[in-house]
């Protein structure tokens, strides 16, 4: 958190200058040939309207150098800086896993459709001015002007029986119900997925929208369902609508599954049928998933093949909570975990999963409870649940308690490496991933606590109420 919410330089703030917020150096600055320190990231000032304007560039280039780009209510200088901003920062916040700007999907894209469609240009500076005045806590003031300006221009292209299904609109409305999601208003936000599930509709489904835009048919399935708490697209399942199964989903067989995984009713006895598919899949695609090439297509390890998957695995598992639900514990704290896996393996992508990540937390907890774990066989499957829980919830209040749980468990089974841990996990399910280095984490700290005392000895597993 930021010791002051200053917006002027260190100089001027010392010599109770009025300071101009120009960056690099603001023009006090410039003139005295001083250095130039902010505080806070400055706030563009509507009196820099008639400065000079700003260069625009991405990745070392010159990006649209001729300011070809539909007007705004806002002064050109500080769309400049919006765009800057877009471009630079919010991109890759959409889009972290291609820091790429040749390749990053937002500019190669995203952007081209923005600079030609007038209500997506609003709204991805919309996200962008939202950024900087959420960080300035002073109101969002261009950033309502924007979207008020984008709402009046969706209006209008809806009117138009072609304009109205564009890509460019359904990413401009489920957009604007990302942060609407932001700023907490939630029934604004659902009401634009409301308007973008209708739109996918007459489209004919993601599969079709897929066939003009990966992007589009990626991102409105995911933010949609990362701002209602739960899935709004059906999984495809082999049918013509929906979200479809990646090529390495359809291609393991039946045959396949069965030799991969003769053993999981051991491991995992009594789990619910529909579960227990999406699990046997996953082990069998993860075990080709470790090696560069597969018999099955490409390696999971590529960032659309992970996505692909964890939008498939997630919508298929997640229970509507109009159908009722009495599967017992067992199935329910492997089907949590399973998503916030596929959440891990994921990262935040396209917008913040923080609010449906922490939904899925407090029910893994409560499932694990409601566990006895005497059986001694399901030793594997009490590491693996708890590690999900341990990982998942990093940030939350409720971490403590799956550290506390991990650290019981480890020590009344005299667990004391990673190493050891990893092996359990690797009996239920395992990708060699980045993110083992979060797991890693999160039990060598637990594992070196329990080496330097003596308070769990004897302490036998058990779960806590959140």
């Amino acid at each position: 958190m930021p010791t002051t919410l200053r917006r002027s330089c260190a100089a001027c703030a010392k010599a109770k200058h009025k300071c101009s917020l120009q960056t690099p150096k603001c023009a006090r600055c410039t003139s005295r040939n001083i250095g130039c320190v902010y505080a806070n990231e400055p706030l563009a000032s509507i009196s820099m309207a008639g400065s000079a304007e700003l260069p625009l560039t991405v990745g070392g280039g010159a990006f649209d150098p001729f300011g070809i780009y539909p007007t705004t209510a806002l002064p050109r200088t500080r769309v400049q800086i919006l765009i800057q901003h877009f471009l630079t920062k919010i991109a890759f916040e959409y889009y972290p896993h291609d820091p790429n700007p040749v390749s990053n999907p937002f500019i190669t894209s995203w952007w081209p459709l923005a600079l030609n469609d007038p209500a997506l240009f609003h709204v991805s500076l919309s996200t962008a001015c939202f950024d900087i005045e959420f960080r300035a806590q002073k109101g969002f003031l261009h950033s309502e002007i924007l979207m008020r300006d984008a709402v009046s221009l969706i209006r209008g292209k809806i009117e138009d029986p072609v304009l109205a299904f564009q890509d460019s609109t359904m990413n401009a409305v489920i957009t604007m119900a990302a942060i609407e999601h932001g700023k907490g208003n939630l029934e604004i936000s659902t009401m634009h997925v409301d308007a973008v599930k209708r739109m996918v509709e007459i489209r004919g489904g993601i599969s079709k929208v897929k066939e003009t835009s990966l992007l589009t048919a990626r991102m409105v399935p995911w933010v949609a369902m990362l701002v209602t708490g739960m899935p709004q697209f059906k999984t495809q399942d082999y049918l013509s609508q929906g979200t479809a199964p990646i090529s390495q989903w359809e291609l393991v067989s039946l045959g396949t599954l069965q030799e991969v995984d003769s053993c999981l009713a051991t491991l995992i006895p009594n789990l619910d049928i529909d579960i227990q598919n999406v699990l046997l899949r996953l082990r069998t695609l993860f075990h080709e998933g470790s090696q560069t090439t597969t018999s099955l297509g490409p390696c999971l390890l590529q960032t659309t093949a992970v996505h692909d998957l964890a939008a498939l695995v997630i919508h298929d598992l997640l229970p509507s909570p109009y159908v009722p639900n009495d599967l017992p514990s067992i199935s329910e704290a492997v089907r949590y975990a399973l998503c916030i896996y596929m959440f891990i393996l994921h990262g935040p992508t396209y917008y913040s999963h923080t609010a449906i990540l922490h939904a899925l937390i407090l029910k893994l907890h409560s499932h694990l409870d409601a566990l006895s774990f005497k059986d001694s066989d399901l030793l594997a499957l009490k590491f693996w649940l708890l590690s999900m829980g341990l990982v998942g919830s990093i940030g939350f209040m409720v971490h403590e308690k799956f550290a506390n749980q991990a650290s019981i468990l480890s020590a009344a089974t005299e667990i004391k490496r990673w190493n050891q841990v990893k092996a359990a996990l690797m009996t239920i399910l395992w990708l060699d991933h980045p993110s083992e280095l979060s797991f890693l984490q999160a039990w060598t700290r637990i594992l070196t606590l329990n080496q330097s005392s003596t308070l769990c000895s004897g302490v036998t597993f058990k779960g806590t109420n959140d």
